[in-house]
């Protein structure tokens, strides 16, 4: 038996409790290792992109957006769902990117990837960087987000996450990663 098999758990039954647009609640009857049986909840969301944009002089093209369950505009980097024909969690980077913010990508590399909050939820964020990006394409928002485009100096970033004034999760683990792990500057 391998390592994580003796800390598997096997799920006996599954259904969704709740369903809305963006995410489903899950009720699972699973067995733990040491045979208890027991019910255990999550969220299912799934995989999405979020994407670090740089302009080709250097700008990161960040958005501000509304997000109603902290009641505040917080200012983020653009991120949105898989759509079942990508093939690759790349392929839906520039359609994202152009989606929230008008701009398509030079180039693309992947820089990291990770779940969340793998405890309750399934999601997987994809982390992106995008070289290059220009202002040629067309916003195309879904129509409950309210996303107003900015630019600004990935220094600017790194210090609102030091002075805590950059709350987005997403956004922040991007920013600190890339600073730690890919900055050449």
């Amino acid at each position: 038996m391998s390592d994580s098999e003796d800390l598997a758990w096997e799920t006996l039954g599954a259904q969704t409790v709740y369903s809305c647009e963006g995410f489903d609640v899950v009720n699972e009857d699973v067995q733990f290792p040491d045979d208890t049986v027991a019910s255990y909840d999550s969220v299912a969301e799934g995989e999405s992109v979020v994407v670090l944009p740089f302009t080709a002089d250097g700008e990161v093209v960040v958005i501000d957006e509304w997000r109603h369950p902290v009641r505040r505009v917080n200012r983020g980097l653009p991120a949105g769902g898989l759509e079942p024909d990508d093939d690759d969690p790349a392929d839906a980077v520039a359609r994202e990117l152009e989606e929230e913010t008008g701009y398509e990508p030079g180039s693309v590399e992947r820089l990291t990837t990770v779940e969340p909050a793998n405890g309750i939820l399934d999601s997987v964020f994809y982390y992106f960087v995008a070289r290059d990006c220009t202002p040629t394409g067309q916003q195309n928002l879904d129509y409950n987000e309210d996303i107003r485009v900015n630019t600004t100096t990935f220094d600017d970033l790194v210090a609102a996450a030091r002075t805590h004034d950059l709350r987005d999760g997403r956004t922040m683990l991007g920013v600190l990663y890339y600073a730690l792990f890919e900055d050449d500057a």
